[in-house]
């Protein structure tokens, strides 16, 4: 886990290929974000919305207090993710996201600042350390939280366009792992080219999965927090868990069970949006 995993890869391809690599997919992020944006709208959705808002308006938002909302969405929805009700989904989450976060900024300085060097310092710990982070939380969401129907009920050989994102985070993860400690042998191009192939489906099909779901997220949270604060927007009560004592002692007829599409139940609760990631 010391060792640099590009290092011996640059025996074979060349490290100005791999940076172009690295280069590509970034450019594939952008272009996807901003097809995604004009294919659905969102921004002009978003700008729109928040004009209407101001029509609502009761008060107006100074921008010293804008500066602390803004901290807040910080702390709160982008550090640490506190907009989730449920702690493990949460925790899965903050796994899931601090883990990829290190993952891509130490593959990105081991191949533009020590491609060839099999010494890159604390990089490819924290390169192994992100991936595994990374593969622990998905795995836990897609089998263990991903099943529960708080969440979403689904079982969890259930696939479909909006599970993209969550798998190719999966299997560029664990493939790349797999890579690293089986270099040098037939396994390990396998591997290595199995993690080719879903690195490049995570960053190539932003258009179709929830990967520009990240960049707006914030957004709207802050969005929300102004809305709250200047009257244009009530807030909403908490809602509350489905399991929780508070839940069956105000509704005790309500089922432990209720299948992959649970019903309202008149109660006005939503589960949770798909692959809130």
């Amino acid at each position: 886990m010391l060792t640099n995993p590009f290092a011996e890869l640059s025996a074979y391809i060349s490290p100005g290929m791999m940076q172009a690599y690295v280069v590509l997919m970034v450019i594939l992020v952008i272009g996807g974000t901003i097809l995604d944006m004009v294919h659905k709208k969102s921004a002009k959705y978003f700008f729109k919305n928040a004009e209407e808002q101001k029509k609502l308006a009761t008060r107006t938002v100074s921008g010293g207090e804008k500066i602390s909302l803004a901290l807040k969405t910080l702390g709160k929805e982008v550090l640490t993710s506190g907009e989730f009700s449920n702690p493990k989904r949460r925790a899965s989450h903050l796994m899931i996201m601090y883990g990829f976060i290190v993952f891509v900024i130490s593959t990105a300085v081991m191949i533009f600042g020590y491609a060839t060097s099999k010494d890159a310092g604390i990089w490819p710990l924290l390169w192994h350390l992100g991936a595994l982070s990374l593969a622990i939380g998905g795995y836990w969401f897609w089998f263990g939280i991903r099943v529960d129907v708080y969440s979403e009920g689904l079982p969890w050989y259930k696939v479909g366009r909006d599970d993209i994102f969550i798998v190719s985070l999966l299997t560029t993860s664990t493939f790349g792992l797999l890579w690293s400690f089986t270099q040098g042998s037939t396994a390990g191009w396998i591997f290595f080219a199995l993690f080719i192939i879903a690195a490049t489906t995570l960053f190539g099909t932003v258009l179709w999965s929830k990967f520009a779901h990240m960049f707006f997220k914030p957004a709207a949270a802050f969005q929300k927090r102004v809305a709250w604060a200047d009257g244009s927007r009530e807030k909403l009560p908490d809602v509350p868990e489905l399991s929780s004592p508070q839940t069956k002692q105000k509704f005790p007829d309500i089922p432990t069970y209720m299948g992959d599409n649970p019903p309202n139940m008149g109660l006005g609760i939503k589960r949770e949006s798909p692959n809130h990631y």
